[in-house]
């Protein structure tokens, strides 16, 4: 198939990039490079760089005739969501509508969409499965639910057929390391305290050591990069086999607590990675845990990728590279 990556040259677009080119499909990346990068940009790809609040353009990208499109151009950090609303609801919904109204124009009917836990809120229960109740605390998971939402309805009134990916925590490299390019100012766990072992910044923050949890700090279900792109691929090929719409949950089942993932990352590391230990941070749960039941159920999908030390030793390898560049 002919695919459109929207958002391509981010860190989890680079690598559902390089999954549908090693599946033999034509890819086709259009990003604005504000926290993308040209680094993550693959020759057997085409690039076109635009930005998605720019409707001509897009719409001008999307007559490229192709199969499908993957939308991965939202921004994704909750603690800024919460501070400029205003900026999360121009670039992810009102920039969603445009890639969707410039798709059903070019005739572009097939969207994978990359969508998050954050949709999920406090968990009631555990592992979280797709039935759990939607109640977003944070104003970047109401974006990506509403999308999902809209979603829904040009499903229904357009016949848009599209696959919601809930991801969990998103972590590690291309297990080929092919992919070297590092995010721009990361707020997540893993490159966070790789910062520190490459001596980025100064420590880490740990918030919280008293949870119900096995070493009293919060607990995550991380799922490595390049199992999500996997995730991408199957989707679409569902989708277009089956000509449904599909929401499902993209998770490894497993949880890492903080200092698990902070212990392996000094012994791979061979680094102290000093850590300071601070109260909680508002609205966190103890434990996040997905259910991918569904995801193995209808895509043949499982993580492959996401144990602790795949996960540190992937993103160490990035990070080395550009400690002895």
């Amino acid at each position: 198939m002919k695919i459109l990556v929207v958002g391509g040259a981010g860190y989890i677009g680079s690598h559902v990039v390089r999954e549908f080119l090693d599946a033999g499909h034509a890819v086709t990346v259009f990003d604005n490079l504000s926290s993308g990068l040209r680094q993550n940009l693959f020759p057997e790809a085409v690039f076109i760089e635009g930005d998605i609040l720019e409707y001509p353009k897009l719409l001008s990208a999307m007559r490229g005739g192709f199969d499908a499109l993957v939308h991965l151009a939202a921004f994704k950090a909750a603690g800024e969501s919460m501070l400029k609303p205003e900026k999360y609801s121009l670039n992810n919904l009102n920039g969603t509508v445009n890639i969707l109204n410039a798709a059903l124009e070019a005739g572009v009917m097939r969207v994978v969409f990359s969508s998050s836990a954050a949709t999920y809120g406090e968990p009631r229960y555990l592992p979280i499965d797709e039935k759990h109740p939607t109640e977003p605390e944070n104003y970047y998971g109401f974006t990506k639910l509403e999308i999902e939402r809209i979603l829904g309805w040009y499903d229904k009134l357009r016949a848009m057929r599209f696959a919601a990916l809930r991801y969990f925590n998103a972590a590690g490299y291309d297990v080929g390391g092919r992919i070297k390019g590092l995010e721009r100012n990361p707020a997540n766990l893993v490159p966070v305290i790789m910062e520190v072992a490459a001596g980025m910044r100064p420590e880490l923050q740990v918030f919280g050591t008293d949870y119900q949890t096995k070493d009293g700090t919060g607990v995550r279900d991380y799922v490595h990069v390049s199992d999500l792109a996997r995730g991408h691929v199957a989707a679409l090929d569902w989708i277009a086999k089956n000509d449904k719409s599909l929401i499902v949950n993209l998770g490894s089942e497993e949880g890492l607590s903080v200092l698990e993932i902070l212990e392996e990352a000094r012994r791979l590391t061979g680094k102290p990675v000093p850590a300071k230990f601070v109260s909680r941070r508002p609205g966190d749960p103890a434990k996040l845990v997905a259910s991918s039941a569904l995801a193995k159920e209808l895509l043949g999908w499982e993580a492959k990728h996401s144990d602790v030390k795949t996960l540190v030793a992937t993103t160490w390898a990035a990070y080395e590279a550009r400690v002895k560049a």
